[in-house]
């Protein structure tokens, strides 16, 4: 412990360095404005500047790449918020209460909570890193194969009976995703699948692509329709700082989402995605009276997402760092820059005497303080994008989908990926299906997949092993249960079985 408790006080030095902050700033601003614009994903923005800053020195290196997957993760809230298309998948669950904001002229208010809960949720999560990294390593280490595959169809539930609308239509998009990452070539075997023999089909369709066509194409078509129907509202941008109870007035569900965004994010291959949506429906549930319903504009169902999306950030980094595991795609990347430094991840890193470990949790946390100022530019600009007339902004978002679907790969397939699947989206929201359990289906269709095989293989193939292997651990148990549970709730059976035992209490 004392070893650890050095190790950090090492760290401690990164804030006498100003060149470092200066150099962090910049990484914050380029992975927030990166984030914000679809098709530029947090792993596009650090993979930049790992290659930018392949030869620089280790402080100012690291500085400026965390600075960016911190700035990149909250950045996807703000397109989420005025266009309804999430920046990053992060920011799925940010678009379900951010959007109808803006569409009632509260777009400014939205920016700057999301901003502050951001930034809360962020210094959480990394104290959480500084005091319980090892306490969260070992809780990482019981998950099987079994339990991330019931996480990820948990995820998935929760989404569509989240989504409004029938469940049924919900799932039935969550499978279609699930299909559609199945897509390619056989991680395991190499086998083709559903490619038809098409060489542009064996790599897959970019999931980029597909977030921004059902998102962003599928809804300007919608709201194309028809222009006199759809509303511009004047957008107000007196006042872009919170107010203290938008900021701080929604304390227990910040804890709880930044718990919850710590806990899964440090769970290999989950994300913020699942954390932020879990979160979203822990709020749901725990919020009573909210002041407007959750869907249509909640200040809380803001709060929830953001606060857990920017916490797994804490969360994500402990597996990178005491295990050489990497989180997600965003630290794989980060993993490789420490390697190119030197450095080996892993149990010894705590221990290091020359105190990496310290200097990148005081990183991460720096990073999260410095987000506060950097997340108020351009609030008041961005804003005023939900005031230009929908006949202007609705042609510019089309032309900025097709770009942004052809940056990500410079292919033209993805271009013809994303027109198809906005078309697609466009016909299932008329229907009355919602297209955010299609896109969780399609992110979460690698990790269910291969941990489904994993746990298979560990059963024999055989059904009644796997089940029984599922009902000896007790963390297998609770999400099985926690899934049926939500399940249930979808046809009333919880609120029968409430009401039957109030009526035989009376």
């Amino acid at each position: 412990m004392s070893t650890i408790l050095n190790t950090l006080a090492t760290g401690l030095t990164v804030f006498s360095q100003p060149m470092v902050i200066v150099y962090m700033a910049v990484g914050v601003l380029f992975g927030m404005y990166g984030g914000a614009m679809p098709g530029i994903s947090a792993t596009m923005a650090i993979s930049l500047m790992v290659s930018f800053t392949y030869n620089w020195e280790m402080g100012p290196a690291l500085g400026m790449i965390i600075g960016c997957y911190v700035g990149a993760v909250y950045g996807g809230s703000r397109s989420a918020i005025l266009l309804n298309v999430p920046g990053t998948p992060s920011a799925l669950a940010t678009t379900f209460d951010g959007y109808p904001l803006a569409m009632k002229g509260k777009a400014a208010k939205a920016l700057g909570v999301t901003a502050i809960q951001s930034v809360i949720g962020g210094i959480i999560g990394s104290i959480f890193l500084i005091v319980a990294a090892p306490l969260i390593t070992n809780f990482a280490l019981m998950f099987a194969p079994r339990d991330y595959f019931l996480l990820a169809f948990m995820g998935i539930v929760l989404l569509c009976s989240m989504a409004g609308g029938s469940f049924f239509k919900g799932l039935f998009a969550g499978f279609l995703g699930i299909l559609v990452g199945c897509i390619g070539m056989d991680s395991s075997t190499a086998v083709q699948r559903f490619t038809f023999g098409n060489i542009y089909l064996m790599s897959g369709i970019s999931s980029v692509a597909i977030i921004i066509g059902t998102f962003g194409l599928s809804e300007s078509l919608i709201q194309m329709r028809d222009f006199r129907q759809v509303t511009v509202r004047k957008q107000d941008v007196s006042r872009i700082i919170p107010t203290l109870k938008d900021a701080f007035g929604y304390m227990r569900i910040t804890l709880e989402s930044s718990l919850i965004g710590v806990f899964i994010g440090a769970l290999p291959g989950t994300g913020g995605n699942i954390a932020a949506l879990i979160a979203y429906e822990r709020a749901k549930k725990s919020t009573k009276n909210p002041e407007v319903p959750f869907g249509e504009g909640a200040i809380e169902g803001l709060v929830a997402p953001e606060s857990a999306n920017n916490a797994a950030v804490g969360g994500a980094v402990v597996p990178m760092l005491t295990l050489g595991i990497p989180g997600d795609s965003a630290t794989a990347l980060i993993l490789a820059a420490l390697s190119a430094h030197g450095v080996v991840a892993g149990p010894l890193l705590m221990s290091d005497s020359s105190g990496v470990f310290g200097i990148i949790v005081m990183l991460v946390l720096l990073a999260n303080i410095v987000l506060l100022p950097v997340s108020m530019t351009g609030i008041k600009i961005f804003a005023k994008i939900a005031e230009v007339p929908k006949e202007i902004l609705l042609p510019a978002i089309i032309v900025l989908t097709f770009i942004g679907s052809y940056a990500t790969r410079k292919n033209m397939m993805d271009v013809y990926f994303m027109v198809g699947f906005g078309l697609a989206g466009y016909f299932l929201k008329m229907l009355g299906f919602s297209t955010g359990p299609l896109v969780l289906g399609l992110i979460l269709s690698s990790l269910l997949e291969l941990n489904f095989r994993r746990a298979w293989t560990a059963a024999r193939s055989d059904f009644a092993t796997f089940f029984a292997q599922i009902f000896k651990s007790p963390l297998s148990v609770v999400l099985l249960i926690v899934t049926i549970l939500i399940f249930a709730s979808q046809f009333g059976l919880l609120k029968k079985l409430r009401r039957k035992k109030k009526e035989n209490a009376a």
